[in-house]
């Protein structure tokens, strides 16, 4: 068990204490070898105090600065890492995390992928290390900002010589039989002219000024924590929304994570012409001069009702452009991708192989391919399946990589006068194959395809920016607070025919040195700045 320590006055002092509780004697040895430690008026701090249990052990790692720097300097780094490669929801063609990041950057980007760092600003352990630095700032706060108070809250004005002789700033002055009291009452106007909050009890003085400057580093600290509060506020759904979608022209799509729909009216990319150029300039090609989408917002009505099909009432239009973003309600949609020439349609006609006639056409529409096309009175065309990115998986069966048409692929069965029953084929990459390999009646010869421009709309929503501002703001008020102003006190004391004079400051010694030598000098002692310093004796 570890005792209190008790000074010479007879006070039982927490562990920890550096100046007694009572008296204000310094305890141990500080007073023979180093300069008193100040920072919290020597006031004991509960993790200096209590290291039981494991609450105590707990408290005492998120009050250490070095383990919240720590945490910070990881989280930097981290952060850095991010953004080598972009994260998921930035990926700019529409394709999923598991083949990109290996397509794009090879061995380094699958490295990137496999370890979770596509999603790192939401996985669990960056989160947790933003929490760990929240707690360390409220903890550190509450573990230093107490015991301050309560010994700035009581400070006394007569002190022990021994208090005012360890001091950084501080003298003994022989009075010479000059009278104390005129002494004292013209220092104490000394320090009322340099603006010193002045209490007096007998022949002692203590002169105070910018106190508030001593909470700078809490109000900085509360300041963070809103901001690291706003941060969180992210993860709770509605607050923030960071999404990107591809929606092509004449195409409805819900916008991610709300109750709304956009559709791409159209999408149209301008270029400059050679007369727009100031000067003739040796291009490569041509500059785009901008890129825009009309586009319609829409809210579903119905979208509280679970099962219900959309039902979509226009919201607004807007011309969506680079850096002009359409604006609903906190919602932004902003011009961020495009994807010309993209597939739309195939187009086929319909062969007999024997006669070499045709029966018809046929229109596959790549985005929701109809059960069954009608080809005149005889001929229909049955969709079995449908493969927007038809690819085959380790046991050869045919699967489908994305919801993307990339590469369409079709089993479809037509029924003729020549296929009564039906005759199966699959139609992929440009060619039909039937199930036997065998040449089929009814073929299909394949005509220019449907194309159309895809835009893509980075989607954003951010209501936590005004918590994230604010406590910004606050965390500005507090480092001007400990940055632009000092705490500073000054003690005057007369005592057994000596002025014992002493000063403290948390920053800037020769500001307050220049003052004290000012006083005494204006008083008839004409003490030099350097005499006031005292030097620590070696530990």
């Amino acid at each position: 068990m570890i005792e209190n320590v008790k000074c010479e006055c007879g006070h039982a002092n927490p562990v920890g204490t550096v100046l007694c509780e009572s008296c204000g004697i310094p305890l141990g040895n500080e007073g023979d070898t180093q300069f008193i430690d100040m920072r919290y008026e020597g006031a004991a701090r509960r993790s200096q105090t209590f290291q039981k249990t494991i609450v105590d052990h707990v408290w005492n790692f998120f009050s250490s600065v070095k383990n919240a720097v720590i945490m910070i300097v990881l989280t930097l780094v981290a952060s850095a890492i991010g953004t080598i490669f972009p994260q998921e929801r930035y990926i700019p063609v529409p394709k999923p995390a598991s083949t990109y990041y290996e397509e794009a950057y090879g061995t380094p980007g699958l490295i990137y992928y496999r370890l979770g760092l596509h999603n790192l600003y939401s996985s669990w352990w960056f989160i947790a290390l933003l929490l760990g630095i929240g707690i360390s700032l409220v903890i550190c706060s509450i573990d230093r900002v107490i015991p301050l108070y309560r010994a700035l809250k009581k400070q006394r004005v007569k002190r022990d010589r021994k208090f005012l002789k360890i001091q950084r700033v501080s003298t003994e002055i022989d009075l010479e039989g000059k009278d104390a009291d005129a002494l004292v009452a013209s220092l104490e106007k000394s320090l009322a002219s340099k603006r010193y909050k002045v209490r007096r009890e007998g022949d002692a003085l203590l002169g105070e000024k910018a106190r508030f400057s001593r909470w700078g580093p809490y109000v900085n600290h509360i300041g963070l924590i809103l901001f690291l509060v706003g941060c969180l506020m992210r993860l709770i759904p509605g607050f923030y929304l960071d999404q990107f979608v591809w929606v092509r022209e004449g195409q409805t799509v819900p916008v991610p994570e709300t109750n709304y729909y956009v559709k791409n009216v159209q999408y149209t990319k301008e270029y400059y012409q050679d007369n727009e150029f100031p000067e003739k300039l040796n291009l490569d090609g041509v500059v785009v001069k901008k890129y825009q989408t009309q586009a319609v917002l829409y809210e579903n009505q119905n979208a509280g009702i679970p099962g219900a099909e959309p039902k979509l009432v226009e919201i607004q239009k807007a011309n969506i452009e680079v850096n002009h973003p359409l604006d609903h309600d906190g919602l932004l949609l902003y011009q961020s991708g495009e994807q010309e020439n993209q597939l739309q349609a195939l187009n086929m006609r319909l062969v007999d192989t024997k006669t070499n006639s045709q029966l018809g056409t046929v229109k596959l529409d790549l985005l929701s391919p109809p059960d069954e096309v009608k080809v005149g009175d005889k001929v229909k065309v049955q969709v079995l399946q449908y493969f927007p990115d038809f690819a085959l998986d380790e046991a050869k069966r045919p699967i489908t990589k994305t919801k993307e048409p990339n590469n369409p692929a079709f089993i479809i069965n037509t029924i003729s006068p020549e296929t009564p029953q039906g005759e199966k084929q699959w139609i992929f990459l440009g060619r039909t194959l039937t199930a036997d390999q065998k040449a089929p009646k009814v073929t299909y010869e394949f005509a220019k395809p449907d194309l159309v421009d895809m835009t893509g709309l980075m989607v954003r929503k951010d209501n936590s920016i005004p918590v994230i501002f604010f406590g910004a703001g606050v965390s500005m008020v507090g480092l001007i607070m400990g940055f632009y102003w000092q705490h500073r006190r000054i003690w005057f004391q007369v005592e057994g025919g000596k002025l014992y004079v002493a000063a403290h400051t948390n920053k800037n010694w020769f500001g307050v040195k220049r003052e004290v030598a000012h006083m005494l000098q204006g008083n008839g002692y004409p003490i030099s700045d350097a005499q006031l310093e005292r030097e620590a004796k070696p530990s």
